[in-house]
């Protein structure tokens, strides 16, 4: 339509749009538009997200000219303004016959005002032409409404009725790759489980998951694809991000890692004084630990590997040390801690800067803590072996190649990881595919990544009925939403999995904890879950209390049918490994049936010990059963969590992608420091802050006027 002016820079707002959150409009070729000045759309949808908060954006796909392509411009409007008279720049990719006129292939140009003025009057026709129906929150879809109200029929059953279901049990039994899962102890029939895949259906959970598995930027608010599964793919797999298939360049740094570590690994990459290394620091942050700290400790009993490992936790910083397997398995300790210097001087204690590499762990090269921890291992290592040795024994996992010079290290020995990879999801990469090669060898880790990738294909193309990580998502969001659980419980009987639940409790706390849509609209439903959790059987003698007689907290119990390592003593009625899973079967059913009045009366329990060993029972808990626990499975036991992670997320209406939480708290950090490096050197008062920090402050500062102001470097004493 023509009917606004071509010259007009700021035309009035298209009041008549309803001001909903989000609309999103398809829009097809203008057939009213001559040639000479038609906008042809390519490959996007034109999107509209209009709120009285924020931006209107229209993206999408034009070429005014037959034989030029534009990708994606840019407009911005918001409500009850006037659209802004900002100039519409776009980046050009030419036609071959483009292509030949112009010197530079990618070149930026800026549309006159008239093409501005007109691509503005056509959208806005467009928008006045289509109707636009606003996407509903999820809690106002009709089969969110129903399980609501289905709610109140469940909370009449008690599981002991339900598990009295021969066909319903045998329903809720799946098998996949060697997994066998049972929920017929959570508090659903068969008709919970249709209403839950209606409510899939209405959040479109099977376009979420194939615009993941597409590339598709569903990390809307950092702008990136959510990629994690591209980093166990096969070589011959073709996984695209922004059109390009990613693959190969993850095989290429795995080949890297694969060539270096080997050398490390036979000795023939030496230190600076011509020793092999044979002690290994990897320093990170957030995921790049706790991920690696999962699967080392998962996979240390059952593969014999090169070097003995102990992990360090400095914050949210992790520092593996692994010392030569001849050295006696004494000091096997974590320490979760902030950037102390305790868990430096424990972790450094008897290895010789010599035989040591140090991996730091950074894509940005900038991270605080982990920036203070390599700086701190560099001075170690600068002051036995000199400057030039840090080249020799330190390495990086980073994309700042400027700043991985900057620092001593060579380029050529820094190891790629992309955006599309998220910190808690990283243990895959080279975060944790280095650290894990030099431990295990290169075989061992690949069929972690198989395993995972096995989990990865199974989510992506099984059907939901069927579907291992959609159903437990299903399942969370039920406990969760409906029935209000706000925890669960995590409970894997082998000591090997020991480190799963704290690395799931991030993937899961990070990415769910939200208090907003994807949209950011105020969620009026909780979202997220705490998890917590031990191995058996130490965590029946720590919490099980609580989870038996106190609060009801659905559970996760996790087992192994063979363990990775057997003891059998003559004479016993059963082996240590029978013992430990006789708890595994026997705990889910007394959460389940409890132990009633009646019972404790023909057991001739005192009248007033009855209401004390009295179990209420219908607790619900989900079993998950491996046929074994090596590298394969761990690697199918982070996926299958990894994506049920997605599913809640999915259904939630909210980005399990981000991490905007953990930014204020970074921010005001910097404040506290400035601050305390102003009082330290010039005796600043404190100040900026409110009564209490100041308080806490002016004590903290009084009580270590011991600390030089200008100090001297010191390292631990070990």
């Amino acid at each position: 339509r023509r009917e606004s002016s071509l010259n007009n820079e700021n035309p009035p707002p298209p009041h008549s749009l309803p001001p909903y959150v989000p609309h999103r409009l398809f829009v097809k070729q203008p057939p009213s538009l001559p040639i000479s000045s038609r906008l042809e759309p390519h490959a996007s949808p034109i999107t509209f997200f209009l709120n009285s908060q924020l931006p209107f954006e229209i993206e999408s796909r034009f070429s005014p000219l037959p034989n030029r392509l534009i990708p994606p411009a840019v407009l911005q409007y918001e409500r009850n303004e006037r659209l802004r008279s900002i100039p519409l720049v776009a980046r050009a990719s030419p036609s071959p016959v483009q292509r030949e006129k112009e010197t530079e292939s990618n070149s930026c140009f800026e549309f006159s005002a008239v093409w501005r003025s007109h691509l503005i009057s056509v959208v806005l026709a467009f928008a006045s032409n289509f109707q636009m129906a606003p996407t509903a929150l999820i809690c106002d879809t009709q089969p969110w409404k129903d399980l609501k109200a289905h709610v109140e029929e469940i909370k009449k059953t008690h599981l002991r009725e339900l598990l009295t279901d021969t066909e319903r049990c045998k329903q809720m039994l799946l098998e996949f790759d060697g997994i066998t899962l049972d929920y017929s102890r959570q508090q659903a029939t068969l008709g919970t489980l249709n209403k839950l895949q209606k409510l899939a259906e209405a959040a479109h959970l099977k376009d979420k998951i194939e615009r993941m598995f597409n590339g598709e930027h569903i990390n809307s608010t950092e702008n990136r694809s959510v990629l994690h599964v591209a980093l166990r793919a096969p070589r011959d797999a073709v996984v695209k991000s922004d059109g390009k298939n990613v693959v190969p360049d993850v095989w290429k740094v795995l080949d890297q890692i694969k060539d270096f570590s080997d050398k490390v690994r036979n000795g023939s990459w030496v230190g600076a004084t011509g020793k092999p290394l044979t002690n290994v620091i990897s320093v990170g942050i957030g995921g790049s630990f706790l991920g690696p700290l999962f699967v080392h400790t998962a996979l240390q009993t059952v593969y014999q590997h090169f070097f003995y490992t102990q992990e360090l936790f400095t914050g949210s910083n992790s520092q593996i040390r692994r010392l030569a397997s001849k050295q006696r398995d004494a000091n096997c300790d974590c320490n979760l801690a902030n950037v102390d210097p305790i868990d430096v001087a424990r972790n450094i204690t008897g290895l010789n800067p010599e035989t040591t590499l140090v991996v730091v762990v950074s894509k940005t090269f900038t991270t605080a803590e982990t920036m203070l921890n390599a700086r701190t291992l560099r001075t170690w290592i600068s002051k036995e072996l000199g400057p030039s040795a840090v080249a020799k024994h330190m390495v990086a996992v980073s994309t700042n190649l400027m700043l991985v010079e900057k620092f001593g290290i060579d380029p050529k020995n820094a190891f790629a990881f992309w955006d599309w990879v998220g910190g808690r999801y990283s243990v895959c990469s080279a975060v944790g595919v280095m650290p894990l090669f030099l431990q295990y060898g290169f075989s061992v880790v690949e069929k972690f990544l198989n395993g995972a990738w096995s989990v990865d294909k199974h989510f992506s193309s099984a059907p939901f009925e069927k579907n291992l990580p959609v159903l437990l998502g299903l399942l969370s969001v039920w406990n969760v939403s409906f029935l209000g659980y706000p925890a669960r419980a995590i409970l894997p009987y082998s000591q090997a999995l020991e480190k799963f639940a704290p690395h799931i409790q991030q993937v899961s706390m990070e990415s769910n904890g939200k208090g907003v849509s994807i949209d950011g609209v105020p969620l009026p439903l909780e979202t997220g879950e705490i998890d917590f959790g031990e191995p058996g059987t130490n965590g029946q003698h720590s919490f099980y209390q609580l989870i038996h007689q106190g609060r009801v907290i659905p559970c996760d119990f996790i087992g192994v049918i063979k363990s990775q390592q057997p003891v059998y003593l003559e004479g016993e009625i059963v082996n240590n490994h029978d013992e430990l899973m006789s708890n595994f079967f026997a705990q889910p059913d007394a959460l389940a049936y409890g132990k009633t009045h009646e019972q404790l009366l023909k057991e001739n329990v005192p009248d007033h010990l009855i209401p004390h060993k009295t179990f209420t029972g219908n607790r619900p808990s989900i079993s998950l059963l491996l046929s074994s626990l090596d590298a394969y499975k761990i690697g199918q036991l982070l996926a299958i969590y990894e994506h049920r992670v997605a599913v809640q997320g999915f259904i939630w209406g909210i980005n399990s992608f981000d991490q905007w939480g953990v930014e204020l708290g970074k921010s005001l950090a910097t404040q506290v420091r400035k601050q305390l490096h102003a009082s330290r050197t010039k005796k600043a008062p404190v100040q900026g802050f409110n009564s209490s920090t100041t308080t806490l402050l002016n004590k903290y500062l009084q009580e270590s006027l011991d600390v030089p102001a200008t100090p001297s470097t010191l390292l631990p004493k070990v």
